[in-house]
């Protein structure tokens, strides 16, 4: 009997191998146990990102990052959902009526300006989406990143 791990990635090999090569493509996935060398060789064969997620069900981005030991792509993703072990449903519940910041994610924080200055020192561009159910309000977590982002790319 064939692992299902195996005929997994040989089934996203094939698919990546048949897409245009005239776009960028990343993929996001929410298996923890999926990611690591493997998966990372398979994306970087086909130049697609790795969508570090913060997730209910998935490590934190940092340890997403020592997992797949590089970014695969020339640009990277990072989607900012859910507090780390906390269901969507309560996660909604909690950050409702999403008017301000209810709870703030330090290390998602810090994991989130570490990826991005990483891949700057790469010449990656990177792009973060954040959803209101990370810490409640996500214009105003939008604003605490580039804070933090300026207090650790400029220099005074």
């Amino acid at each position: 009997m064939a692992c299902p791990q195996m005929s997994f990635f040989a089934r996203l090999d094939a698919f990546l191998g048949a897409l245009p090569t005239d776009f960028r493509y990343a993929i996001e996935i929410r298996n923890p146990g999926l990611l690591g060398e493997r998966y990372a060789r398979l994306l970087d064969k086909h130049e697609v990102a790795h969508v570090y997620n913060h997730w209910t069900g998935m490590p934190s981005l940092a340890e997403q990052h020592e997992r797949m030991k590089s970014f695969t792509a020339p640009f990277t993703v990072l989607r900012l959902l859910t507090p780390l072990g906390m269901s969507y449903e309560a996660a909604k519940k909690r950050a409702e009526p999403y008017t301000k910041i209810v709870e703030k994610l330090p290390e998602m924080r810090r994991d989130t300006v570490d990826l991005v200055q990483k891949a700057i020192a790469e010449n990656r561009r990177s792009y973060v989406l954040v959803n209101n159910r990370s810490e409640g309000n996500a214009p105003m977590t939008v604003q605490a990143l580039v804070d933090r982002m300026r207090t650790v790319f400029i220099t005074p």
